[in-house]
């Protein structure tokens, strides 16, 4: 068997330019990982089948499931034996936290592991692409620069961070985001020099934008609504991450993060983890 623990992103910097004529936006976001994990085992059965366990939040239909499908991608023709797959869901869905790719990503890893494929990176990372636009970040560098549709990565030095990051109740469907952004699209600005990112979050924080904030609040309503709370209430910058609902505040130290949840509505807190950026 093989056990792995999948990690979240979150989007710093977040651009997007107009729809492609492949039906993909350019993307230009700096993603870093978090210690918030999903945790993912791969154990052998004899009997050629593939099966998913999914426990905590809710996997989906298992036709979209990226994990079921990046079994399959690497395992297809390559060998004869079957797979059980635990998978605990502790990055709920549907908040911009990449889960579902961060779980692809690792069980490419583990099935190329288990089953001794010799797959080299170059060959994860074509699988990646297929699979899905946020897959090869996973496979990649704890931070980077992503362009492209999302598989262009770039590896990207970020100081050391905590972010209080809230978890809303509701979530945020990607597709109708990005046809919101389509409807009124703005051009793609400039994006943060990247050597702005190796100072304390404190220095760049009030900098970083998400372009589909907007988009996202016209389709989720709610989310609107949390994001003027939170900014009337804290003293320091709210940010959406991906297409949301998840919104984080950097902060440079554990006393700074502390602060912000004493600050933090009471009825928000249960909602509330503080993470930091992988290493």
């Amino acid at each position: 068997a093989v056990r792995l623990w999948a990690p979240a992103k979150i989007n710093l910097n977040l651009l997007v330019g107009p729809r492609r004529q492949d039906g993909f936006h350019p993307l230009d976001s700096y993603v870093a990982r978090v210690s918030l994990y999903d945790r993912i085992e791969l154990r052998r059965r004899r009997d050629g089948k593939v099966r998913l366990d999914c426990r905590g939040f809710d996997c989906g239909p298992e036709k979209n499931n990226l994990a079921l499908r990046a079994v399959k991608a690497t395992a297809e023709g390559q060998c004869a034996g079957g797979v059980d797959i635990l998978l605990e869901k502790h990055i709920p869905p549907g908040r911009g936290l990449g889960g579902g790719s961060s779980d692809a990503a690792a069980v490419l890893r583990a099935s190329n592991e288990l089953w001794q494929l010799g797959l080299g990176h170059t060959d994860l990372l074509k699988l990646a692409s297929g699979l899905g636009s946020d897959v090869p970040f996973f496979l990649g560098p704890p931070a980077a620069r992503m362009t492209g549709r999302g598989e262009q990565i770039q590896p990207t030095e970020v100081h050391p961070f905590l972010a209080v990051l809230i978890l809303p109740e509701f979530s945020c469907p990607t597709a109708e985001v990005y046809n919101a952004f389509d409807k009124d699209a703005v051009p793609m600005p400039r994006q943060l020099d990247p050597t702005v990112l190796v100072q304390p979050p404190s220095q760049w924080r009030e900098r970083l934008i998400n372009q589909l904030e907007a988009p996202a609040v016209r389709v989720a309503p709610p989310l609107g609504q949390l994001l003027r709370r939170l900014r009337e209430c804290l003293s320091l910058p709210v940010h959406l991450t991906g297409s949301g609902s998840a919104v984080f505040v950097l902060c440079d130290e554990r006393q700074e993060a502390t602060q912000v949840l004493r600050q933090m509505p009471k009825n928000l807190r249960s909602n509330c983890i503080i993470v930091q950026n992988t290493p």
